[in-house]
């Protein structure tokens, strides 16, 4: 994939980021906004070593929003637009659905849903 595509996936997943946070009711939004987006082309190398898939769409990684600060690692979301570009079979609105639906998830986790909660909310 070329770097004019790939900065237009990290444009239109930024968008898309933007205008999910900004469609949340006013207390998730506050929560939601405290954590980092950070999009990625792909999962890096470290990430695949310590057993992620190559074909991981987001990861959200730190603590979640209630535990307390003891967790070294900063709390952030990773969303991966090649991936996600890929799954959507090179579909602009597909696209966006999966980085909305991504993003979702990933919020759930950093909420303190688990698998089973985000499933029940068709957020799988």
């Amino acid at each position: 994939m070329d770097a004019i595509v790939r900065r237009r996936l990290r444009a239109a997943a930024a968008e898309e980021v933007e205008r999910v946070l900004n469609s949340l009711p006013l207390p998730l939004r506050q929560r939601a906004r405290e954590i980092p987006v950070v999009i990625e082309d792909r999962p890096s190398v470290e990430l695949i070593r310590d057993g992620y898939d190559a074909d991981l769409l987001g990861l959200f990684v730190g603590r979640e929003h209630a535990d307390d600060e003891s967790d070294p690692l900063p709390s952030e979301i990773l969303l991966f637009v090649e991936n996600l570009w890929e799954i959507a079979d090179g579909d602009a609105a597909e696209f966006r659905e999966e980085v909305r639906r991504t993003l979702l998830h990933e919020l759930g986790h950093y909420l303190g849903l688990d698998e089973d909660a985000l499933a029940e909310r068709d957020l799988d």
